[in-house]
Protein backbone atom coordinates (compact mmCIF):
# COMPACT_ATOMS: atom_id res chain seq x y z
CA UNK A 1 0.00 0.00 0.00
CA UNK A 2 1.46 3.49 -0.89
CA UNK A 3 1.39 6.07 1.32
CA UNK A 4 0.22 10.02 0.36
CA UNK A 5 3.09 12.16 1.17
CA UNK A 6 2.20 15.05 2.88
CA UNK A 7 0.09 18.24 1.27
CA UNK A 8 1.62 21.06 2.20
CA UNK A 9 -1.51 23.09 0.13
CA UNK A 10 -3.80 21.58 2.99
CA UNK A 11 -3.36 23.99 5.66
CA UNK A 12 -3.81 27.02 2.91
CA UNK A 13 -7.10 24.82 1.77
CA UNK A 14 -8.50 24.70 5.68
CA UNK A 15 -7.63 27.98 5.89
CA UNK A 16 -9.83 29.00 2.77
CA UNK A 17 -12.63 26.74 3.69
CA UNK A 18 -13.10 28.91 7.04
CA UNK A 19 -12.82 32.62 5.44
CA UNK A 20 -9.05 33.69 5.07
CA UNK A 21 -8.91 35.93 1.93
CA UNK A 22 -5.14 36.28 2.16
CA UNK A 23 -5.03 32.51 2.43
CA UNK A 24 -6.76 32.27 -0.77
CA UNK A 25 -4.77 34.44 -2.74
CA UNK A 26 -1.93 32.75 -1.49
CA UNK A 27 -3.61 28.95 -3.08
CA UNK A 28 -4.43 30.92 -5.80
CA UNK A 29 -0.94 31.54 -6.93
CA UNK A 30 0.17 28.32 -6.03
CA UNK A 31 -2.46 26.18 -8.07
CA UNK A 32 -3.33 28.71 -10.48
CA UNK A 33 -0.50 28.10 -13.11
CA UNK A 34 -1.84 24.22 -13.37
CA UNK A 35 -5.09 25.20 -13.76
CA UNK A 36 -4.52 27.48 -16.62
CA UNK A 37 -2.52 24.60 -17.85
CA UNK A 38 -5.42 21.89 -18.12
CA UNK A 39 -7.93 24.62 -19.37
CA UNK A 40 -5.93 25.48 -22.28
CA UNK A 41 -5.30 21.55 -22.55
CA UNK A 42 -9.41 20.95 -23.01
CA UNK A 43 -10.24 24.21 -24.76
CA UNK A 44 -7.04 24.99 -26.89
CA UNK A 45 -4.04 26.87 -26.37
CA UNK A 46 -5.58 29.80 -28.12
CA UNK A 47 -9.27 29.79 -27.56
CA UNK A 48 -11.00 32.67 -26.14
CA UNK A 49 -12.60 31.52 -23.48
CA UNK A 50 -9.31 30.27 -21.43
CA UNK A 51 -9.15 32.96 -19.17
CA UNK A 52 -12.97 32.97 -18.35
CA UNK A 53 -12.76 28.79 -17.88
CA UNK A 54 -9.67 29.38 -15.72
CA UNK A 55 -11.39 32.26 -13.44
CA UNK A 56 -14.72 29.89 -13.60
CA UNK A 57 -12.39 26.90 -12.17
CA UNK A 58 -10.82 29.20 -9.45
CA UNK A 59 -14.35 29.96 -8.21
CA UNK A 60 -15.00 26.60 -8.41
CA UNK A 61 -12.24 25.29 -6.52
CA UNK A 62 -12.54 28.13 -3.71
CA UNK A 63 -16.29 27.31 -3.54
CA UNK A 64 -15.77 23.17 -2.91
CA UNK A 65 -12.84 23.48 -0.30
CA UNK A 66 -15.18 23.48 2.44
CA UNK A 67 -16.52 20.38 1.32
CA UNK A 68 -13.30 18.96 0.83
CA UNK A 69 -12.65 15.94 2.29
CA UNK A 70 -8.53 15.38 1.12
CA UNK A 71 -8.69 12.20 -0.48
CA UNK A 72 -6.09 13.93 -2.78
CA UNK A 73 -3.55 16.36 -2.69
CA UNK A 74 -5.48 19.74 -2.95
CA UNK A 75 -2.71 20.61 -6.10
CA UNK A 76 -4.61 17.15 -7.57
CA UNK A 77 -8.07 18.41 -6.25
CA UNK A 78 -7.94 21.63 -8.25
CA UNK A 79 -6.58 20.05 -11.75
CA UNK A 80 -10.03 17.96 -11.59
CA UNK A 81 -12.05 20.78 -10.98
CA UNK A 82 -9.92 22.66 -13.56
CA UNK A 83 -10.86 19.58 -16.17
CA UNK A 84 -14.42 19.50 -15.30
CA UNK A 85 -14.89 23.27 -15.15
CA UNK A 86 -13.72 23.10 -18.83
CA UNK A 87 -15.15 20.20 -19.80
CA UNK A 88 -18.34 21.49 -18.79
CA UNK A 89 -17.91 24.85 -20.89
CA UNK A 90 -17.29 23.05 -24.18
CA UNK A 91 -20.30 20.92 -23.92
CA UNK A 92 -22.36 24.04 -23.43
CA UNK A 93 -20.07 26.27 -26.37
CA UNK A 94 -21.43 23.22 -28.74
CA UNK A 95 -25.30 23.03 -27.56
CA UNK A 96 -24.85 27.35 -28.43
CA UNK A 97 -22.83 26.45 -31.62
CA UNK A 98 -25.35 23.75 -33.07
CA UNK A 99 -28.04 26.56 -32.12
CA UNK A 100 -26.52 29.03 -34.26
CA UNK A 101 -25.78 26.56 -37.07
CA UNK A 102 -22.10 26.87 -36.38
CA UNK A 103 -19.67 24.52 -37.77
CA UNK A 104 -17.71 23.40 -34.39
CA UNK A 105 -14.01 23.39 -37.18
CA UNK A 106 -14.65 26.75 -37.82
CA UNK A 107 -13.89 27.35 -33.76
CA UNK A 108 -11.00 25.13 -33.19
CA UNK A 109 -7.26 26.05 -32.14
CA UNK A 110 -4.90 26.30 -35.25
CA UNK A 111 -1.98 24.76 -34.99
CA UNK A 112 0.78 26.56 -33.97
CA UNK A 113 3.54 24.04 -32.87
CA UNK A 114 7.54 23.91 -33.87
CA UNK A 115 6.69 21.18 -36.39
CA UNK A 116 6.82 20.67 -39.70
CA UNK A 117 3.64 21.66 -41.71
CA UNK A 118 2.44 18.61 -42.39
CA UNK A 119 2.97 17.55 -38.37
CA UNK A 120 2.05 20.87 -37.19
CA UNK A 121 -1.79 20.48 -38.78
CA UNK A 122 -2.31 16.39 -38.54
CA UNK A 123 -1.47 16.93 -34.96
CA UNK A 124 -3.87 19.68 -34.75
CA UNK A 125 -6.53 17.84 -36.30
CA UNK A 126 -6.07 15.32 -34.12
CA UNK A 127 -6.72 17.58 -31.22
CA UNK A 128 -9.85 19.51 -32.69
CA UNK A 129 -11.37 15.73 -32.83
CA UNK A 130 -10.28 14.58 -29.64
CA UNK A 131 -11.71 17.81 -27.81
CA UNK A 132 -14.99 17.40 -30.25
CA UNK A 133 -15.13 13.58 -28.90
CA UNK A 134 -15.25 14.98 -25.62
CA UNK A 135 -18.21 17.64 -26.46
CA UNK A 136 -20.05 14.14 -28.11
CA UNK A 137 -18.77 11.46 -25.32
CA UNK A 138 -21.68 10.67 -22.14
CA UNK A 139 -19.86 12.72 -19.31
CA UNK A 140 -18.65 9.66 -17.58
CA UNK A 141 -16.80 8.45 -20.41
CA UNK A 142 -15.36 11.95 -21.12
CA UNK A 143 -13.92 13.04 -17.58
CA UNK A 144 -12.57 9.07 -17.40
CA UNK A 145 -10.72 9.69 -20.95
CA UNK A 146 -9.67 13.28 -19.86
CA UNK A 147 -8.10 11.92 -16.29
CA UNK A 148 -6.35 9.79 -18.05
CA UNK A 149 -5.20 11.37 -21.04
CA UNK A 150 -4.81 15.02 -20.10
CA UNK A 151 -4.27 14.73 -16.19
CA UNK A 152 -2.59 11.20 -16.32
CA UNK A 153 -4.63 9.63 -13.24
CA UNK A 154 -3.94 6.39 -12.95
CA UNK A 155 -7.48 4.01 -12.68
CA UNK A 156 -7.16 3.85 -8.94
CA UNK A 157 -7.56 7.17 -8.38
CA UNK A 158 -10.15 7.84 -11.42
CA UNK A 159 -11.87 5.50 -9.47
CA UNK A 160 -11.70 7.01 -6.13
CA UNK A 161 -12.26 10.62 -7.72
CA UNK A 162 -15.67 9.34 -9.37
CA UNK A 163 -16.29 6.90 -6.45
CA UNK A 164 -16.86 3.88 -8.92
CA UNK A 165 -14.90 0.46 -8.83
CA UNK A 166 -11.79 0.34 -10.96
CA UNK A 167 -13.87 -2.15 -12.96
CA UNK A 168 -16.06 0.71 -14.22
CA UNK A 169 -13.15 3.17 -15.04
CA UNK A 170 -11.44 0.15 -17.25
CA UNK A 171 -15.06 -0.12 -18.87
CA UNK A 172 -15.01 3.80 -19.54
CA UNK A 173 -11.69 4.10 -20.70
CA UNK A 174 -11.83 0.62 -23.34
CA UNK A 175 -15.21 2.55 -24.70
CA UNK A 176 -13.75 5.84 -24.99
CA UNK A 177 -10.68 4.65 -26.60
CA UNK A 178 -13.03 2.76 -28.97
CA UNK A 179 -15.42 5.90 -29.58
CA UNK A 180 -11.79 8.03 -30.67
CA UNK A 181 -10.14 5.14 -33.00
CA UNK A 182 -13.81 5.60 -34.72
CA UNK A 183 -13.78 9.11 -34.94
CA UNK A 184 -10.16 8.97 -35.90
CA UNK A 185 -10.63 6.54 -39.10
CA UNK A 186 -13.31 8.23 -40.20
CA UNK A 187 -12.20 11.39 -40.18
CA UNK A 188 -11.72 12.14 -44.43
CA UNK A 189 -9.50 15.42 -43.22
CA UNK A 190 -7.08 13.76 -41.26
CA UNK A 191 -6.61 10.28 -43.43
CA UNK A 192 -6.03 12.76 -46.53
CA UNK A 193 -3.26 14.59 -44.18
CA UNK A 194 -1.99 11.39 -43.58
CA UNK A 195 -1.61 10.26 -46.91
CA UNK A 196 -0.17 12.98 -48.47
CA UNK A 197 -0.35 14.89 -51.76
CA UNK A 198 -1.14 12.96 -54.43
CA UNK A 199 0.93 11.87 -57.50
Amino acid sequence: MSVRPPDDLLGLARAVARGDGDAAATLVAEVGGGMLRVVRKVMGHRHPDVDDVTQDAVLALLGALETFRGSSTVAHFARRIALLTALGARRRARVRRREANVDPSAVEEIAGDDLSPLASAVASRRRTLVRQLLDELPQPIAEALALHFILDHTVDEIAEASSVPANTVWSRLRLGKQALRRKLEADAPLAEMLRGPSR
